[in-house]
């Protein structure tokens, strides 16, 4: 019998870093959009267009790569994506306009999308059980926590160097994490575990799984308010309520603490609670969450109120949704391909470019939605909430 060895553990940190610099890249401009519209003399909708075109390009990214990773590996594909990545950063630095900066987004989410799909199928490689939704929780506080302190880092740059900047620290912080890779990464999915797949075969038998298609919307849905509200809410803080760039960027600051903190209690209870239950009592916190975000917004209409405390306000709900984002993503993540060990890339790839196309649609959404009032985000918001509630019936309690 032909011995296959036992896949090298990675180092939870590392695996971080590389899916949470892209997730950091998708946020980290948007105090600057209301000065990269003026700066490239588009419209704030065009604008808010380059978060959808970023989600795009991640879900065509992480169809390629996931398979790409089942047939040559998983540490290749972590190199190779960076270095798109890199590439990508490098033409958004020179853009000058709304169209060539359109087209880099594109090629630095391609690249950056290795960071959801590859790790993710390192991750199933590596760890098993409870051990994988723990490491699982841990990668869904990345996803929620690096994206919030996003725009804390790119309101200083921005304020103090120009938002081209950004892409420049952005180079940096990659090209570091690439080296680091390269010599600290261990290829988790060895020549004797790969084996052919069909992608028509997986593809049937994933549209077919209502499990998998719940949990990938459900992944989706909050992905697409977290980063609708990065979008919008630079209109909606800056432009309406009166915040500076920075003072928005430090607004995220507590959000980060509270998505941190709802993955870090989804772990804690993990052993106590199964996955499907978190996931459906954090659901219920996102709903409470915005409804009080719409009673906040109709009651300035009813009796206007005092920016500050509409902002407080705000941010607040938003802490309470994040802290409840972040548990359900994580253990929607945990639970939605344990039944695909045959074919962990090719799934991942699929799955991830499907909640990736739902992301996208979300944002794509809120930006069409734009109208220069308070009102659009909140009720939008409130209507995801309840569609998270019946999907979350097409969800397995025991997959």
């Amino acid at each position: 019998m032909k011995y296959i060895p036992p896949p090298m553990m990675p180092a939870v940190w590392l695996i971080v870093l590389i899916i949470g610099v892209p997730q950091l890249s998708e946020t980290v401009y948007t105090p600057s959009l209301p000065d990269i519209a003026r700066a490239l003399m588009c419209s704030e909708s065009m604008v808010e267009y380059t978060l959808t075109i970023y989600l795009v390009g991640f879900s065509v990214g992480v169809f390629f790569w996931g398979m790409l990773s089942d047939r040559i590996g998983r540490k290749p594909c972590v190199l190779g994506g960076i270095a798109l990545f890199i590439m990508g950063c490098i033409g958004c630095y020179c853009s000058t306009s709304i169209t060539q900066l359109m087209i880099n987004r594109f090629i630095q989410a391609l690249g950056g999308s290795i960071g959801s799909v590859v790790t993710q199928a390192i991750t199933r490689d590596a760890f098993q059980g409870t051990a994988l939704n723990k490491v699982y929780s841990t990668i869904g506080s990345a996803m929620c926590v690096f994206p919030a302190i996003g725009p804390v880092i790119g309101g200083q740059i921005a304020e103090h160097f120009g938002w081209s900047a950004i892409f420049l620290v952005l180079i940096a912080i990659s090209a570091l994490i690439g080296i680091i890779s390269a010599f600290r990464l261990p290829e988790t999915h060895h020549p004797e575990n790969r084996q052919s797949v069909s992608i028509l075969n997986v593809i049937a038998t994933l549209s077919r799984d209502k499990h998998v298609i719940g949990a990938g919307l459900i992944v989706g849905i909050c992905n697409g308010m977290y980063f609708s509200y990065f979008a919008e809410g630079s209109f909606y803080l800056i432009k309406m309520l009166g915040l500076t760039p920075s003072q928005y960027g430090y607004s995220f600051i507590a959000i980060a603490i509270a998505s941190m903190i709802g993955g870090i209690t989804s772990a804690r209870l993990n052993g106590r609670y199964t996955a499907h239950t978190l996931m459906k009592l954090s659901n219920y916190v996102i709903l409470i969450g915005n409804l009080v975000f719409v009673l906040c917004v109709a009651l300035h209409y009813i009796s206007p109120i005092s920016p500050i405390i509409l902002i407080i306000m705000t941010i607040i709900t938003q802490m309470i949704t994040g802290f409840g984002m972040c548990s359900s993503t994580s253990n929607a993540l945990a639970i939605a391909l344990v039944n695909y060990k045959w074919c962990t890339g090719t799934a991942s790839s699929l799955f991830g470019s499907f909640y990736y196309c739902t992301v996208s649609l979300v944002t794509l959404g809120m930006g069409t939605l734009h109208n220069g009032t308070l009102l659009p985000m909140p009720l939008y918001f409130a209507i995801l909430s309840l569609l998270l509630l019946f999907v979350q019936k097409m969800v397995k309690k025991n997959p």
